[in-house]
């Protein structure tokens, strides 16, 4: 005979704890981190502006129900909607993810850990804008900028060392479990009753990597983040009535995340939570491209002018080296036809070829229009990924923490360019000093997108500003984006 199931309810996994405990109870001092934070916060909606000028996304937004209107609700930047914090959730978090032009955070696992702000900045705004309706204080920005740092850290972290994509899980299973974490914390949580929401988001369904890949890439990885986000608000809504949660949730024997979902490995850890993942993100500012594509599209631009100044013509060129590393070789090194942007923009050869050609990468040239120019595809069948194991292990070396890239051109002649090598993109920690004007001027581009030259002016004089942005109240905030 079998041995009786144990039905003692045990204490909570030790990995739910330590998420709760340092929500609740660390302290963020780092100066880096809140003014990382703060350049991340306009980076991430400025791209969810850029996002609106496309009716893929914009059909996406507004109430589930058309009409509805919620008093006091949370307001979607750039747009007129005012929603309840769920629904409002989703429409920030699609909006911002939707260009793949947000921050990232490479390790075992990828993903973008502003994708949170979905769901931290409409529940501040909600929880805010009723404040001030029954005479309260309402949060600050600094309560957003600690909320995506807190995030950050626990997507980050979590990520550093263990890989949801290698068991077939998307990465924003990690946001929709920090997201929770943190609006738990804002909606006034107990630690039992965050103990619970973080674990009713692990014991959630979880989505697959199906719409990364071929042969079924699709615009949901656009919006998936979006549904993360605000699912994580819903959970943490339901914690709040007292609904109860499953302590063993990542260890139970058969039944637990271990077991069913992670081939019975328990997740582990490289450090601590604090605030590095924030004072180490990468931001994407010069190109809407899979991050692991950065150096080469970096490498590509330089290519281009060199072939102006050569004299060589695209048509001239044999053959196309990429020198790359492991990760990339998994997720855009892809052959065959594209059948959409969602497929191009995760296509390293694409993402090479068009800057070759144009000299440029934006989220238009993703689009059917510039995709049948014949060049293209011409361009993708004369590359070749190689691994170079010393860039894979680099990318990995929490000191280093590289994404590099090399381009080796040969031509019909027999003549070749030098390799051209790009280690660091111009959104890394390393390059902060050359990215962070460029950030800026990629926020003030996006605000000239939406925006009438006086509003534009009176964001950027609170958003560039660290002490008066931390000051301000959420919802004066938000209503600066109110169009």
């Amino acid at each position: 005979m079998s041995a009786p199931i144990s039905n003692i309810r045990p204490e909570p996994d030790q990995v739910l704890v330590d998420i709760v405990d340092y929500v609740l109870n660390y302290t963020i001092d780092s100066t880096l981190a809140l003014e990382t934070a703060r350049n991340c916060l306009i980076d991430t909606l400025g791209c969810g502006l850029e996002a609106l000028t496309y009716p893929a996304c914009t059909k996406l937004m507004g109430p589930i129900v058309p009409g509805t209107i919620v008093p006091n609700g949370a307001k979607v930047p750039g747009t007129q909607f005012q929603l309840d914090p769920v629904q409002a959730a989703f429409n920030i978090g699609a909006m911002i993810r939707w260009l793949d032009f947000n921050d990232t955070w490479l390790a075992a696992e990828w993903g973008h850990p502003s994708d949170n702000l979905g769901g931290i900045l409409a529940t501040a705004d909600w929880l805010s804008r009723n404040a001030v309706a029954a005479g309260k204080k309402p949060l600050t920005m600094k309560d957003v900028l600690v909320g995506m740092i807190k995030a950050h850290e626990i997507q980050g972290c979590i990520a550093l060392e263990n890989s949801f994509n290698k068991v077939g899980l998307d990465h924003v299973l990690l946001v929709k479990l920090a997201s929770t974490a943190v609006v738990g914390q804002l909606i006034g949580l107990t630690r039992d009753e965050l103990i619970n929401a973080v674990s009713l988001a692990f014991v959630d369904g979880h989505s697959l990597r199906t719409y990364r890949h071929a042969p079924n890439t699709g615009s949901r990885k656009s919006w998936a983040a979006g549904d993360a986000t605000s699912r994580a608000v819903r959970l943490a809504l339901i914690a709040k009535t007292g609904e109860m949660g499953y302590p063993s949730v990542l260890s139970a024997k058969t039944w637990g995340f271990y077991d069913v979902l992670f081939k019975g490995n328990a997740f582990q850890f490289q450090r601590p939570y604090g605030s590095y993942v924030m004072e180490n993100v990468l931001f994407k500012i010069s190109f809407p491209a899979e991050f692991h594509s950065q150096t080469a599209v970096e490498a590509a631009m330089t290519l281009h002018e060199l072939l102006r100044a050569k004299g060589k013509k695209i048509e001239d060129i044999r053959k196309i080296t990429i020198r790359t590393h492991e990760a990339a070789i998994r997720i855009i090194d892809k052959k065959g036809p594209l059948n959409n942007p969602a497929d191009r923009d995760h296509c390293i050869q694409y993402m090479i070829a068009v800057p070759l050609i144009h000299g440029r990468l934006t989220a238009a040239d993703y689009e059917d229009s510039i995709a049948q120019d014949a060049r293209i595809d011409a361009l993708r069948d004369k590359m070749e990924c190689v691994e170079d194991a010393q860039f894979t292990k680099d990318y990995h070396d929490p000191e280093k923490r590289s994404i590099a890239n090399a381009l080796t051109v040969e031509f019909s002649d027999g003549s070749t360019f030098d390799e051209v090598v790009v280690e660091y993109p111009i959104g890394h920690k390393r390059r902060r000093t050359d990215g962070i004007p460029l950030l800026v001027e990629k926020f003030r581009t996006n605000l000239a997108r939406r925006f009438p030259a006086k509003q534009q002016q009176a964001i950027l004089d609170v958003s560039l500003d660290q002490a008066r942005l931390e000051a301000m109240p959420v919802n004066e905030y938000v209503d600066l984006y109110v169009i």
